[in-house]
């Protein structure tokens, strides 16, 4: 019997060590994934009407990356690729955002970053702004369980905001369940919940009733009420290394900060709500060194696209902030303010402070980089778009790692190809927002360009030119902000980028 008790306490001992090894062994990864926030957004990148010291500080201390993109310019398709290591082309052309009614876009069988992280024993989570769809039938029946979702894709955990910030269902999601939702108190599609309108002169898609967990949903506290349940869930983390991403809802629109950074920025609520992602990032970071996990955690924070010239965006531009530096373009276009993103990787002791890389890697990367991080092999026609790019991120080598990406802008005729220092757009135009009305939700395209002080080439008084080519082609090493279109001047390299854009497009 001694023998028995001697031997159980033996097995214990040793699974507690090799679980303190394998913690030991295996970084941390927190990756928190901003949104809509603009290439011009940081001071690190070059705002001066706001200020993110800590976000600062990640770039001081680890790489920032001049030549980051999303592998598209909307936020759904963003998402996908970065979760499955694939271009949004191979899931039917996925190129809009979802909503409420809309079923899981991710295939239950794909490898996802959490799924890979899991595989290597790391405890998952998902907290913040899913907007990957829910179930499998269309419309979603909020009143049941809401799988398959995250947590069939590899996170043990989800909290968070399901659709987006800006349009229903307005409550929060934990697991499978809607928070606060009740029996007696059921949604019904078409009815209107008794709660504050975001946008009433939209025509959102209602889903009524559940006024319950409708009430728990407060526009200023879904940026701080996300960040507790996020370092909440850090602290509970004590046996496995800790994979969280953190998709945070801030800067989307609508503008709502807490009350605490309303006036903070001379960019109004634009800059304040950047003000409040920044506090949220400091919160995250003063988390790990409470928990002894700075030095053995890798933190990478980046955007999901490029800003978005909304109204509150026209405004901070009108009060000098440029969202997307000085890049042409805005969130959902083919030019590069619509995808090109800040990239930080922070490491201590693993990455060199105070790096700059113009490396060129995207969202798409993480997976394939997550993989060789803890040594695992992805097995065929997984992640099949997703480079290894851990040797860019740690800085041990400033070679190449890809030469290429596919970058989907909102409409798919606008699909853009970039390879070396070329970027070839199949059409004129950006391919996102169109409306010529200042002020507007949907102000973009050839106006919007016009309006910001901007210049193309094919572009005149806001409106594409009569004579403009019918494609766009552009060297970014010499013409970063594309402000010539070399379509006439290089019809070969035209007839090469062209017959790769096509490869992608038959490989769907």
């Amino acid at each position: 019997m001694k023998n028995i008790v001697r031997l159980f306490a033996i097995l214990i001992l040793t699974q507690s060590s090799f679980a303190f090894q394998n913690k030991q062994k295996l970084p941390n990864i927190v990756l928190i994934n901003a949104d809509d926030l603009g290439y011009g957004d940081l001071s690190c990148y070059g705002a001066t009407k706001l200020q993110t010291p800590n976000i600062d500080k990640l770039a001081k201390e680890g790489r920032m990356f001049t030549d980051a993109h999303s592998a598209s310019a909307v936020c759904t398709p963003s998402r996908y690729a970065l979760l499955t290591g694939e271009y949004p082309i191979r899931y039917g052309n996925l190129n809009r955002p979802i909503f409420l009614k809309d079923k899981l876009v991710i295939d239950t069988q794909k490898e996802t970053i959490a799924s890979v992280l899991k595989k290597a024993g790391y405890a998952t989570a998902c907290v913040g702004k899913w907007h990957l769809g829910f179930g499998t039938k269309k419309p979603v029946d909020w009143n049941k369980p809401l799988t398959p979702g995250p947590n069939e894709l590899g996170f043990d955990y989800y909290y968070g905001v399901p659709v987006v910030n800006s349009h229903p269902p307005f409550v929060y999601v934990e697991n499978h369940n809607v928070v606060g939702l009740t029996e007696d108190d059921p949604f019904i599609y078409g009815q209107k919940a008794k709660t504050k309108e975001v946008f009433e002169k939209m025509n959102l898609d209602h889903i009524g009733g559940a006024d319950k967990a409708h009430a728990l949903y407060v526009d200023e506290q879904v940026g701080t009420h996300l960040k507790e349940k996020a370092i909440g869930w850090m602290k509970a983390q004590k046996e496995k290394p800790f994979f969280l991403y953190f998709a945070t809802t801030n800067i989307h629109h609508p503008f709502t900060p807490a009350p605490q950074f309303k006036g903070t920025s001379e960019s109004g609520l634009y800059g304040d709500f950047v003000h409040e992602l920044d506090w949220i990032v400091g919160e995250v970071m003063k988390t790990l060194k409470e928990m002894g996990e700075a030095d053995n955690t890798l933190v990478i924070f980046t955007s999901d696209n490029g800003g978005m010239f909304n109204a509150t965006g026209q405004k901070a531009w009108k009060d000098g902030h440029k969202l997307n530096g000085d890049l042409l373009g805005f969130k959902f276009d083919a030019w590069e303010g619509g995808h090109r993103i800040p990239f930080i990787a922070h490491w201590p002791n693993k990455i060199k402070p105070g790096e700059v890389s113009d490396q060129l890697i995207c969202n798409v990367d993480m997976l394939a980089t997550f993989a060789a991080l803890t040594e695992q092999k992805l097995e065929q026609g997984q992640g099949q778009d997703s480079k290894n790019i851990l040797g860019a991120i740690t800085g041990k080598t400033n070679k190449q790692i890809r030469d290429e990406v596919l970058l989907a802008p909102k409409r798919n005729s606008h699909l853009a190809i970039r390879k070396g220092n070329w970027l070839y757009i199949g059409a004129q135009g950006g391919g996102g927002f169109g409306s010529r009305k200042q002020g507007h939700h949907a102000f973009g395209g050839p106006a919007a360009i016009s309006f910001a002080g901007e210049v193309n080439s094919d572009i005149k008084d806001g409106k594409i030119k009569a004579d403009a080519q019918p494609a766009q082609l552009y060297n970014l090493k010499t013409d970063l902000y594309q402000t010539k279109n070399l379509y006439s001047l290089y019809p070969e390299k035209v007839i090469e980028m062209k017959a790769l854009l096509k490869s992608y497009q038959s490989k769907k």
